[in-house]
């Protein structure tokens, strides 16, 4: 029998309910607590270096390990799973960061997580389901002819456990768990390098083996991440009537279309002049896919240091936001032209460097099969830097709520690029690639800087020097080296600044 508690008389006692809005301000413990701003920037960037360190040591074994050919599958089923991935799901996981708050709030997690997990599972099922079901037609899409029917399996097995994957960080970033989000990326990455390595060096040295171990890695995160989830379902207990499915896909939807055009103009420029490699290139499949290979090997580099400068331009974002919501657009325009001046001509020495080592580079890591790479690393690392400044310089229109306009740059630069490969390709071959891919970064820089400009952006002349510095690669890297000593004196003079 329960005790009897009694109360003095006269004096009343009420419980009163939990809300919502106190339990979304309930701590989590462990993993799942929440990170300040500063503790979770220090955080990902420690292990976001780890990770660059760990792909670029993975990409350097598949450059040595595979065949020319092979490694032209696996870049384009990558590229394939990048773009697909969201896709597929209509973006949804990338309306996380601006609803789930709102639904958490309001008692409603259990209701947001339920209705869009489902929709994604069967978005997911369906998008793997056609692969299935039509491998010699998605063989021809992919890979340009029906003779890699035999990885659209693994291609489909490995889009699911993506998706799931991509869901899963969309969440925790989501609930600003970036300890937890920082840790799985570094798992997913270390477990993709194994995997690759060890199917790839004892299984079969082939773009089958890398898509397995690529869709194993993201398998194993989400699997080890199943107590965590059941935590945060623990914590999100249904407090209001569900809002009804009208109401709550006509507030979702539209925003999530949005992400989807970002998502696919931004995937589609990153992979459009491999995917016409495949298609488009004279000579047979194997020939294609094996320039896609050698394109491969000489965008390792460039892209390492294209990650570095969008590492810069997420660092240095929320310092414009605080300078432009305090009304100092002057400010702004200041950071914004110190910041381009250091990434050009930094990024360009550093090109310089490495082209400078690239041809032991190639022939001891690469074990010299790819000389075509080499021949057009310098026109991929101009394209690097140009990509890197463009990111960059898209943090003034992010600032100033013009996400439309770098949409539209990023449209313009994807245009480029394919009207471009489609007449050079043919002729020049990998030369005519590398050469649309340079003048749609620069095409990108130009409209961003355009339309920045157009909304109070001041850019002073030092700043085209710095960006124009990097043409020099192509000339040799002793001339970038004395060219960014060069333009590096007259930019900083401050008779320049204006």
């Amino acid at each position: 029998m329960a005790p009897v508690i009694s109360h003095p008389v006269g004096q009343q006692t009420s419980v009163r309910p939990t809300t919502a809005c106190e339990i979304a301000r309930q701590p989590a413990t462990g993993w799942l607590k929440e990170d300040s701003i500063a503790g979770g920037v220090l955080i990902v960037l420690v292990l976001t270096g780890l990770q660059r360190l760990i792909g670029f040591v993975r990409s350097l074994l598949f450059c040595r390990w595979l065949e020319p050919d092979q490694l032209g599958q696996w870049d384009v089923a990558w590229g394939f799973l990048m773009l697909a991935a969201p896709l597929a799901v209509l973006s949804l996981p990338g309306t996380f960061g601006r609803y789930l708050e709102h639904y958490k709030a309001a008692g409603q997690l259990r209701v947001f997580l339920c209705r869009t997990a489902v929709v994604c599972l069967g978005l997911a099922l369906v998008a793997c389901g056609l692969l299935l079901a039509m491998p010699a037609a998605f063989s021809w899409i992919i890979f340009g002819s029906d003779a890699q029917q035999q990885l659209i399996a693994p291609l489909a097995g490995s889009l699911l456990a993506v998706i799931a994957y991509n869901y899963l960080i969309s969440l925790l970033t989501s609930l600003r768990t970036m300890r937890l989000v920082a840790v799985l990326e570094t798992v997913n990455s270390a477990s993709f390098a194994l995997a690759g390595g060890l199917l790839v060096y004892c299984w079969q040295p082939s773009a089958a083996s890398a898509i397995v171990a690529y869709g194993a890695a993201s398998l194993l995160c989400v699997v080890a991440a199943t107590g965590w989830m059941q935590t945060i379902w623990r914590h999100a207990p249904q407090i209001t009537p569900a809002i009804p499915q009208r109401e709550f896909w006509a507030k979702l939807l539209p925003f999530a279309g949005w992400i989807m055009l970002v998502n696919l103009l931004t995937n589609l420029f990153s992979i459009a002049d491999r995917y016409l490699i495949a298609q488009l290139a004279p000579g047979d499949s194997q020939s294609r896919l094996a320039l896609v290979g050698q394109y491969h090997s000489a965008r390792v580099l460039p892209l390492l240091l294209a990650s570095l400068a969008s590492m810069l331009a997420a660092m240095i974002l929320p310092h414009l936001s605080r300078d432009w919501e305090a009304g100092s657009r002057q400010q702004v325009s200041r950071r914004m032209n110190l910041g381009l001046k250091l990434l050009g001509l930094s990024l360009t020495a550093a090109s310089a460097v490495l082209l400078l080592g690239a041809p032991l580079l190639f022939r001891l890591a690469f074990a010299g099969k790819y000389q075509q790479g080499l021949d057009i690393l310098p026109w991929t690392l101009l394209s690097g830097v140009w990509f890197g400044a463009a990111a960059l310089a898209q943090m003034y229109l992010w600032c100033a709520e013009r996400a439309g306009k770098a949409c539209l740059a990023t449209a313009l630069g994807l245009a480029v690029s394919v009207v471009l490969n489609l007449l050079l390709l043919p002729r020049l071959g990998l030369q005519g690639v590398v050469l649309s891919a340079a003048a749609a970064n620069l095409t990108m820089l130009a409209a961003v800087l355009w339309f920045s400009c157009r909304l109070g952006l001041r850019v002073d002349r030092g700043v085209w020097l710095a960006l124009a510095a990097p043409a020099a690669l192509c000339v040799s890297p002793v001339a970038a080296l004395a060219v960014v000593t060069i333009v590096g004196w007259f930019s900083f003079r401050r008779q320049w600044h204006n």
